[in-house]
């Protein structure tokens, strides 16, 4: 069973773990922009950045989305993509607000069924029920070649990585 950290304590992730090598799962999230559906994963004609956090309303969250906002602006043949269980309404009075105009933000909160089929669902803690801090690239054909479960939830991603697998 796969693991990460909230401040130092072991929190278990729930759901079917999905690993480099693997078939991305095809799930469909809300697009905070309109509230349409979004498929992530599987075979599409770009790369996906598939950009995993608990939530935007926090600073270590919010600094990742502006981070990675920045970093794939020049990026044409990657899908970026935000996933969180916020409140597609927050999420977009987010975007609005920091001006993030290069990531498709969206949520899982309907049935968390991107959480449970990619294994990003926190189990027993007191953040239970939201997503870790996670980063999966998805090439073309819908394989996973790229995969990174932040180890404490309270710190950012390797951004240099993340970018390096999708170029």
């Amino acid at each position: 069973m796969a693991t990460t950290k909230f401040k130092g304590t072991d929190v278990e992730l729930v759901g079917t773990e999905v690993n480099v090598g693997d078939k991305a799962p095809v799930v469909t999230v809300v697009n905070s922009d309109g509230l349409g559906d979004v498929t992530v994963g599987g075979a599409q004609a770009k790369k996906q950045l598939i950009i995993v956090v608990p939530s935007l309303d926090t600073g270590v969250c919010a600094t990742e989305t502006r981070n990675f906002n920045s970093k794939v602006s020049g990026l044409s043949d990657v899908n970026p993509i935000i996933v969180s269980l916020d409140l597609p309404f927050a999420s977009g009075r987010f975007c609005s607000a920091e001006g993030i105009d290069n990531l498709t933000v969206t949520s899982d909160f309907r049935n968390k069924d991107f959480a449970n089929a990619y294994g990003v669902l926190l189990g027993g803690s007191v953040l239970a029920g939201v997503t870790c801090r996670a980063i999966f690239v998805v090439e073309t054909d819908g394989t996973v070649s790229y995969k990174e479960i932040v180890p404490e939830i309270t710190e950012e991603p390797n951004y240099d990585a993340a970018l390096n697998a999708v170029k």
